[in-house]
């Protein structure tokens, strides 16, 4: 079967509104690529330009096994690039006997990021073994392709045969600015929704800073699930003031920062995070919003060179720090006026994702499109 596309974008786990695919996608067509995709997901939130392949939106293991293993064998582009460990093996041997390029994109350390999942502890660490088998496998099989990126310095493989970082920058095309505050203060989070990604944190600050509203965008952690209904019914004054608007696109979920006041990344120390700068502050930076953080180490000297927010350890501190900046608006307007010209002077996005796409024309042995 020939090629009709440049690149097949192999996605089992991550879905079609998943900021990382967006942030690749965009950049590979804004150089002048065909890419199609395989993930899960609503159509409508995938990126524009691209050629969706339906796949089974079916939830659970065995599921993202199932497109991780048939998505490679559709797939009709030059290069193959998986971007989830489970698809690593089938996307290799898929290329390997189709002879097309296999590329792979790791934007965890997954080992390190399974000590942080419940799930994986469950049946005497059973899931646990599988997960990190499957960590291993992948980042192996992603140290044998053609390309492979990584999310940040200290994401594996660390030996590869062209390995690129590409950090999530900033998409700009994804972006909102915030303008102006809102008459009331409203602080915003977009990621995933998690205990460790400090939604515990954010829900008991709403809790003891009663003129704050919340906006909490991304899907609700399973795990989570109870405790946040638990919380609802518990807190209802607290519960008006908090909105959960679930998975969105990127560009519909950074259209909420519109009069907000600030950004919320508060990150437990995990072992996965404590290594990680969360990209949510690059963006918060760059479209105008005061960043919170917890202290964790590169949050926090990122945080003090830039001078462009704050540094909390728990809800109370939270509270009591949203609460401060609510009688002194004019210290948000300067944090967030920082992030913006640290932003401009520091983050060369179109740098970071063409070094990837100049590897891919390099690979697909054509030159650069204007």
């Amino acid at each position: 079967m020939s090629a009709t596309c440049d690149i097949s974008i192999i996605s089992p786990g991550a879905s079609l509104a998943d900021a990382r695919l967006h942030r690749i996608v965009n950049a590979q067509i804004r150089a002048g690529f065909s890419v199609e995709i395989f993930a899960p997901g609503n159509a409508g939130d995938a990126p524009r330009g691209a050629m969706i392949r339906r796949v089974h939106s079916g939830k659970g293991f065995l599921w993202r096994m199932h497109r991780a293993f048939y998505s490679p064998w559709r797939a009709s582009g030059d290069v193959l690039y998986a971007l989830a460990p489970e698809a690593q093996l089938f996307t290799w041997k898929a290329a390997l006997i189709k002879r097309r390029i296999y590329c792979a994109d790791i934007y965890e350390d997954y080992l390190t990021l399974l000590k942080d999942r419940r799930w994986a502890k469950r049946f005497f660490g059973i899931p646990g073994a599988i997960g990190a088998l499957l960590a291993r496998t992948g980042t192996y099989f992603a140290s044998r392709a053609k390309l492979t990126t990584v999310a940040d310095i200290q994401v594996p493989p660390f030996t590869a045969r062209s390995r690129v970082v590409v950090r999530n920058l900033p998409d700009a095309s994804h972006l909102t600015r915030s303008g102006e505050l809102a008459t009331n203060p409203r602080a915003i989070y977009i990621g995933d929704v998690r205990e460790s990604r400090g939604l515990h944190t954010m829900l008991q600050g709403a809790v003891l800073a009663p003129n704050w509203h919340f906006d909490i965008v991304g899907p609700v952690s399973e795990n989570d699930a109870a405790w946040v209904h638990l919380w609802s019914i518990q807190n209802e004054e607290a519960s008006t003031r908090v909105s959960f608007h679930g998975r969105l696109s990127p560009e519909e979920s950074w259209k909420l920062v519109k009069g907000a006041w600030v950004g919320l990344s508060l990150l437990e120390p995990t072992p996965a995070f404590v290594a990680a700068i969360p990209s949510k502050i690059y963006e918060y930076m760059s479209v105008g919003l005061a960043t919170v953080t917890t202290p964790l180490p590169r949050s926090v000297e990122l945080i003090n060179s830039s001078q462009s927010g704050a540094v909390i350890d728990g809800p109370a501190s939270l509270a009591d720090l949203l609460k401060e900046w609510e009688k002194s608006p004019e210290k948000v307007l300067t944090l967030r006026e920082n992030g913006l010209t640290w932003a401009a002077k520091n983050l060369d996005s179109d740098a970071e994702y063409g070094a990837m796409t100049q590897a891919l024309h390099r690979l697909l042995d054509r030159p650069k499109r204007s």
